[in-house]
């Protein structure tokens, strides 16, 4: 997608679909078309990018959705929120609670979390009252019962884990793919990962943990 804008703004971020960008001038922070025309008269503190054709706002009343109408999506008010991924966005409300909603605004489960991670493959990261990560599905039930002292995202149905002894990868039933633990991992790239061990050395395994290369 390709336009110049004629007006001059303190300051613009990058285009979403549907062709919308979030610009702020002397009078505040709005969006934008392509050709440069503000989609509402409203003003805010700041704004950000559509995602499922939502787009997080903050105004003095607290942070929200708007459509691509420039309407706000719902009546709640948050301390913060994320972008929609899935159609599905994590909040943070006033007491300092994460959780989920759809793009109307309807929470999709009544537990709250100490955090919440956005959505991938219908799959989020949890931190629970108890301390320990977990995966949750978009109703809000455990993935499986294993809880980590920390936790990342699935990819390609591995995600890494970090239990007392370090970091390792996980399949989608929170099991260990190998018993070797590691100060650091990445996401396997096409059946190998690089990892770091507690020497602060580095090496290639593959996805049964078998050390391929060091590096």
């Amino acid at each position: 997608m390709s336009c110049q804008l004629k007006k001059k703004y303190i300051n613009i971020l990058k285009f979403h679909e549907p062709g919308l960008a979030p610009v702020e001038d002397e009078s505040g922070w709005y969006h934008i078309d392509v050709n440069g025309n503000e989609i509402y008269p409203e003003r805010y503190e700041r704004t950000f990018g559509f995602y499922c054709n939502r787009a997080a706002v903050t105004s003095k009343e607290g942070c929200f959705h708007i459509g691509t109408d420039g309407k706000s999506a719902y009546s709640e008010r948050y301390a913060w929120c994320g972008n929609f991924q899935e159609n599905i966005c994590t909040v943070r409300d006033k007491n300092g609670s994460y959780f989920h909603i759809d793009t109307d605004g309807k929470r999709l489960y009544k537990e709250n979390y100490l955090y919440a991670g956005d959505f991938r493959d219908g799959i989020a990261c949890v931190k629970c009252s108890d301390g320990f990560w977990r995966h949750i599905k978009a109703d809000g039930t455990f993935l499986n019962s294993k809880g980590f002292m920390d936790l990342g995202v699935f990819h390609k149905n591995i995600a890494p884990a970090r239990d007392e002894k370090g970091w390792f990868h996980s399949d989608v039933s929170g099991e260990p793919l190998y018993a070797e633990r590691y100060l650091n991992i990445e996401p396997f790239y096409n059946g190998f990962a690089l990892v770091t061990n507690f020497d602060w050395s580095k090496k290639i395994i593959n996805e049964k943990g078998k050390t391929i290369l060091r590096v």
